[in-house]
């Protein structure tokens, strides 16, 4: 429920109370009161259900200048009967399409609060990645201002709005290149000449990279349509998990430019690009779910070829990105291929008869090696009993057989295999 406050030249009010009666609104109360300049009105007071608010306003469009005040948050009415308070305390609906859209035009903010946070998360970031220090991450995703500008592009797109687009998108640019100077100079000013274990986390890439932006800006344009009491996720979370999906890319790109490492620079902006669309396709669908759609009552910029040519070229784009990251292996997909190559490992020495497998360990290495992709093999195994009674045999027999089911299986990697037999 929302309440609502209504004023109406006087003589009109009955009208207001027809209107809501019409929409299920309860708790109604009409006054007599007076305007700011005198003028004689009628005040209505109503609480109204939440999907029925944008109905509700369409019919009081037709009186003549009506004022309406909407209350931003939820409020809970007990009428007669009494026996059936838990009921009503428990009727929790959806906004309607013009709360959302207007509750996304408050969560931008001013410009020196989303400067001010963008450096912050960059300062932030920049530590944590510098210091490998993950809680810091988790603190740069919580102040960085990346969520609203996300949100409200996707509000745009599904409303088909130039204007709401390019000022988002401002927002958003503008907020990452803060982000991304902060690291930058920060690299250089402490004199930073080697990649952090972090950055090369960061910078691997898997297969479903694409999932992370989708399941976020669902999430995010999930929480802006649901009532403050239907939902146990807050706010606060879902924007992390927007942030969590650009502010480690951002800081990465600022860090790995001061020190020259361009592979670094390219897997981040791939990244960052990938999440804006992504996120934008799904919070877009979201909405249009929702409700919202390129016209409706106090709003009439939207532009409905506007809404399909913005989310369809989002698709063209993502559809695009992923094609080039299967098509470029392993590069855009060490994380997941370093997981199958594990997993052949596995296969090798269990299928061997002459070891049983202990640990494998899998990973790209930042060997500045031209033209070679090089993959770091570690395996752990003890004898089966089965085969060669030396130790040394069994590592290099295991060594061999694990080199050629990696280039047998198309994996475009040197493999540098280290096996370790222990008793």
């Amino acid at each position: 429920m929302r309440q609502m406050l209504i004023h109406v030249p006087r003589g009109d009010g009955p009208k207001v109370l027809d209107a809501a009666k019409k929409h299920n609104a309860v708790n109604v109360a009409a006054l007599a009161a007076l305007g700011q300049d005198g003028d004689e009105q009628d005040l209505v007071v109503l609480q109204v259900p939440n999907e029925r608010i944008e109905g509700l306003m369409d019919d009081l469009q037709r009186l003549p200048h009506p004022r309406i005040t909407l209350a931003p948050w939820g409020v809970i009415t007990l009428r007669p009967p009494e026996r059936e308070a838990a009921e009503q305390a428990t009727d929790v609906s959806q906004l309607s399409p013009i709360e959302v859209f207007l509750g996304g035009l408050q969560s931008v903010g001013s410009w020196k609060g989303m400067i001010g946070y963008a450096a912050a998360a960059g300062v932030v970031v920049w530590i944590g990645l510098y210091t490998n220090r993950i809680y810091l991450l988790t603190a740069a995703m919580l102040i960085a201002p990346f969520a609203g500008p996300a949100m409200n592009l996707a509000l745009a797109t599904a409303r088909g709005d130039r204007e709401l687009s390019l000022r988002a998108l401002a927002r958003y640019v503008a907020s990452l290149a803060i982000t991304i100077l902060i690291t930058f100079l920060l690299s250089l000013a402490l004199r930073q000449d080697i990649a952090t274990e972090q950055m090369v986390s960061a910078s691997l890439l898997s297969s479903t990279a694409v999932l992370l932006p989708l399941v976020a800006g669902a999430a995010g344009a999930l929480n802006l349509c649901q009532s403050e009491r239907d939902s146990l996720v807050s706010g606060a979370a879902t924007g992390m998990l927007v942030a969590a999906s650009l502010a480690p890319p951002a800081g990465l790109i600022g860090m790995a430019s001061a020190l020259g490492e361009w592979d670094m620079v390219i897997s981040g902006v791939y990244v960052l690009v990938l999440q804006l669309v992504g996120i934008n396709i799904s919070g877009a669908l979201v909405f249009r779910i929702f409700g919202l759609s390129p016209r409706g009552v106090r709003y009439d910029r939207g532009r409905p070829w506007l809404a399909w040519t913005t989310w369809g070229s989002s698709l063209v784009i993502v559809a695009g990105l992923l094609t080039f990251q299967l098509w470029e292996t392993p590069y855009f997909q060490r994380s997941t291929r370093a997981q199958r190559a594990a997993a052949e490992v596995k296969r090798v020495v269990n299928s061997s008869g002459i070891a049983k497998l202990i640990e494998v360990n899998a990973r790209f290495t930042r060997a500045d090696i031209p033209g070679q992709n090089t993959l770091l093999v570690v395996v752990y195994a003890q004898p089966s009993g089965n085969g060669p009674a030396s130790e040394q045999d069994i590592e290099q027999r295991l060594r061999q057989a694990v080199k050629d089911r990696l280039l047998a299986r198309g994996f475009n990697v040197a493999p540098r295999v280290q096996v370790n037999v222990v008793e």
